[in-house]
């Protein structure tokens, strides 16, 4: 199983270094496996919520996701997205661009850094809304129940996690406006850009998350009537069979996780920055760890960890809602990486011994 899953990865990888020795010798060798593995570092979490939304999804769409989905990830994200961000802020045509990725390293990072403040407030105000959303809603499973208890009484209001998303951009933005006027900046229009993108960060999540949500509603009472068909034709001595996302459910389903992946990714492009400013590079060793997050989704989907270890969820929640902050942090101050990827994994970890301690304590009891 976990060859025939992450055979691809595997493939992906050895191709990745060839081209990387090929592309500027040994250094870059190094260069692309130190990318990979930050981006799997930063991305754990990302594997975890994926797997969450995977594993009502067909088979055929699984497939998708590994094969159109990583190249909307690896080219569009890793590859495509830091040069529309150069354009666009550079007012630069889409060519000039590339042309200044390969030819002027230095410039295009110095564009792609001047237009993080953007990139974060949008990405993280949509991460935030996915921590929001998920501290809100009362779960059976409660992880850290003396946090998430009363959290869950707050989600009753209507509109909690919109609010709250919106107090931390005004914030977010207010003090990027006031930073920027007390050292001489065009302070108004750096809060404007930051308060634009989060809310376009809020309103995308709001537009795919609840395309995803009305049709999964909608699959969910044709779930109804098909376990209540498989319950009849189980008394009758016939075998069911699962249903799973198809159709407009699993195609805007799609949409949200390639949007998610995207919002993930944000912190692995800007930090690849610290390694290299080698677009070919960058793109070669993003990729090679973004294959790697997928397989690993679509492995923990098949082996079933997340029914296994309740607990994971939980903790990659609340890695995304620390992400989130962090992304609105970085508009104004900067935070190594390797803080960053800590984080996600201090919590998953965390998560995960705290499943493997409920496992046991229900054996014993048993």
């Amino acid at each position: 199983m976990l060859l025939k899953t992450f055979r691809w990865a595997f493939a992906v990888t050895a191709l990745g270094l060839a081209a990387g020795v090929l592309y500027d010798g040994w250094t870059a060798f190094g260069l692309v496996a130190i990318l990979a593995v930050l981006e799997i570092s930063l991305s754990f979490d990302n594997a975890v919520i994926n797997a969450g939304i995977l594993k009502k999804m067909s088979v055929f769409w699984q497939k998708i996701f590994l094969t159109v989905g990583i190249l909307i990830a690896v080219f569009g994200m890793r590859l495509v997205f830091p040069v529309v961000i150069v354009a666009i802020s550079a007012r630069l045509s889409p060519w000039a661009a590339v042309d200044l990725a390969l030819t002027d390293k230095q410039r295009y990072q110095e564009l792609v850094t001047d237009a993080h403040p953007s990139i974060a407030a949008f990405g993280g105000m949509f991460l935030l809304m996915i921590f929001l959303d998920f501290v809100f809603t009362d779960r059976d499973v409660k992880w850290l129940g003396p946090l998430e208890r009363p959290l869950a009484r707050l989600g009753k209001v209507d509109m909690l996690s919109v609010c709250v998303a919106l107090i931390a951009l005004l914030i977010s933005s207010v003090t990027v406006g006031a930073h920027a006027h007390q050292h001489g900046g065009t302070h108004v229009d750096k809060a404007e850009t930051v308060l634009l993108a989060g809310i376009g960060g809020l309103i995308t999540y709001m537009v795919v998350g609840g395309l995803s949500g009305f049709f999964e509603d909608r699959l969910e009472r044709e779930e109804e009537r098909e376990h209540a068909a498989e319950a009849a034709a189980e008394r009758a001595g016939r075998p069911g069979s699962a249903v799973a996302l198809t159709g407009k459910a699993a195609f805007f389903m799609f949409l949200y996780l390639e949007v998610l992946d995207a919002s993930f990714s944000f912190d692995g492009v800007i930090g690849a920055f610290a390694i290299t400013n080698d677009i070919v590079l960058m793109a070669i060793g993003l990729g090679i760890g973004a294959m790697y997050v997928r397989s690993l989704t679509v492995y923990l989907v098949r082996q079933g960890t997340l029914d296994d270890y309740v607990y994971l969820e939980h903790g990659a929640h609340y890695a995304i809602g620390a992400l989130a902050a962090i992304l609105l942090v970085t508009i104004q101050y900067q935070i190594n990486e390797i803080i960053t990827g800590l984080i996600g994994v201090v919590l998953i970890g965390s998560a995960f011994l705290s499943s493997v301690r409920r496992n046991r304590a229900l054996a014993a009891s048993s």
